[in-house]
């Protein structure tokens, strides 16, 4: 017979305590004797004022109770009221029922009520000792879960406390990495490249990186490049000399105007390739011309540019500077989806509630369940919508109007072929090769997997 089980149950049972509240001293016994052989300490109770006693003199970490306390008793009021005693001083506490096949219907209604497990008299030893070590596990991972909540929590308040945030919402570890990779980087006066799906979130951790550095108290300018006619652009960000085009007037440009201070350039990647070569100059030497003069003008300007478009691939394909890349790169923040970040959807959610709205629990698992492609913005939208919708205060899932998305496009990309020779030649380390193949980390994690590859690092062989 494997012994497995039993060094399961010991690494379980071992160091934890457990209560026995039972007014037989032969089930006491049997169960300190048969929980104690597996490492658990065992503490117990003849009546429930007693059991009540001990959980709040020594506590425990699970609790096996007898639902009758009286030899003539049978209807189990008495394990009732102990029942709803512990789970109202000890919320989080696994109860395990004991209890007479006459009464499993009692059983079932209290464990509905928050009771961990029931077993029927007599009980059967495997099966209880599967019951406790599976509940201690469970309670274990609990705590552990709980703990690290505690810490991110925490981790997020220092990290408020010691930095301008904007009001960014956020539980993820992902988004708490990135936000704090911001804040370290804002001091260092060089460019910063945000890349990440639209709707993530990309404006404002602009925003933190600008309020957070030296620049902070200067001119904030902010141009989204996507929203502009080509032939605009250049004016937009360089300035006009009257007579430059018809019905152009002397007028500065973005960069002018935000000399000293920050300028956030948002769809980067539709910039044409004249602007590219202006923005390349401007960041290289801080020099630039109106549109229509011949006149050097210079100007001190933070960068801080943002784009959904894969760069490195758009500059295999020739429609981005490879040059412009390299200076604009020299910080990169991705932002994930936010279905990469699924801790995040409830607090946006809460977050972009309206004053006395509230969301049910259907409507909270709705949220969680669903893919939103258009990431932060179209929960936004989603939430925003409801509340101008709904009926009342209290917001169902029916209300939240989620459509079915629709099947995602797969983007093409690198055949088994071309990740292989990028991974050999990266030997093996996932940034060096994604880099190589113009894709995020993430991305090429997920092409690795549909293409049936190791995801694990490769590492040396002996021979060197």
């Amino acid at each position: 017979m494997s012994e497995t089980p039993h060094r399961s149950l010991e690494a379980s049972l071992a160091g934890r305590t457990i209560a026995v509240i039972d007014d037989s001293e032969a089930v006491r016994t049997a169960f300190e004797m048969l929980l104690a052989l597996h490492g658990a300490r065992v503490v117990s109770a003849a009546t429930p004022a007693e059991g009540l006693a001990l959980l709040a003199r020594e506590g425990a970490d699970l609790v096996i109770q007898d639902m009758n306390f009286h030899r003539e008793a049978t209807s189990g009021a008495e394990g009732i009221a102990l029942f709803r005693a512990i789970r109202d001083r000890h919320p989080d506490l696994p109860i395990i029922l004991l209890t007479a096949w006459t009464h499993l219907e009692t059983a079932v209604e209290l464990v509905r009520a928050g009771a961990a497990d029931y077993v029927a008299k007599p009980w059967d030893d495997a099966r209880l000792l599967i019951s406790v070590r599976n509940l201690l596990d469970l309670a274990s991972a609990r705590a552990e879960a709980e703990a690290l909540r505690l810490r991110q929590r925490e981790a997020r308040a220092s990290l408020a406390a010691r930095f301008d945030l904007r009001g960014i919402v956020y539980e993820s570890a992902a988004m708490h990495t990135l936000v704090a990779m911001a804040t370290q980087v804002a001091h260092a006066d060089v460019p910063v490249l945000i890349t990440g799906p639209n709707g993530a979130g990309k404006e404002v951790l602009a925003d933190i990186v600008q309020a957070n550095s030296e620049r902070a108290a200067r001119p904030y300018f902010k141009v989204n490049l996507g929203a502009l006619p080509n032939e605009l652009i250049e004016a937009e960000l360089f300035g006009t000399e009257a007579g430059a085009f018809t019905g152009a007037r002397a007028r500065p440009g973005r960069f002018e105007a935000a000399d000293g201070g920050t300028l956030f350039l948002d769809e980067l990647g539709t910039l044409s390739g004249g602007g590219q070569a202006k923005l390349l100059r401007v960041l290289q030497t801080g020099e630039y011309e109106r549109l229509g003069s011949n006149n050097t003008r210079r100007a001190q300007v933070r960068v801080i540019a943002a784009t959904n478009t894969n760069l490195r691939r758009a500059i295999r394909a020739g429609s981005f500077r490879e040059d412009l890349f390299y200076r604009l790169s020299v910080i990169e923040l991705e932002v994930p989806a936010l279905a990469e970040r699924r801790d995040d959807i409830l607090p946006l959610a809460r977050h972009f509630l309206e004053r006395g709205f509230s969301l049910t629990r259907e409507a909270e698992a709705a949220l969680e369940r669903f893919p939103w492609p258009g990431n932060v913005r179209e929960l936004q939208n989603v939430i925003r919508r409801a509340c101008l919708l709904s009926q009342g205060s209290t917001i169902g899932a029916a209300a939240l109007k989620l459509q079915a998305a629709p099947p995602a496009i797969e983007e093409p990309g690198p055949d088994r072929a071309a990740v292989e020779a990028a991974l050999e030649r990266a030997h093996g380390v996932i940034s060096q090769a994604a880099r190589d193949l113009g894709l995020s980390r993430q991305a090429l994690y997920r092409r690795m997997e549909k293409l049936g590859l190791k995801t694990e690092p490769q590492r040396p062989s002996a021979g060197g």
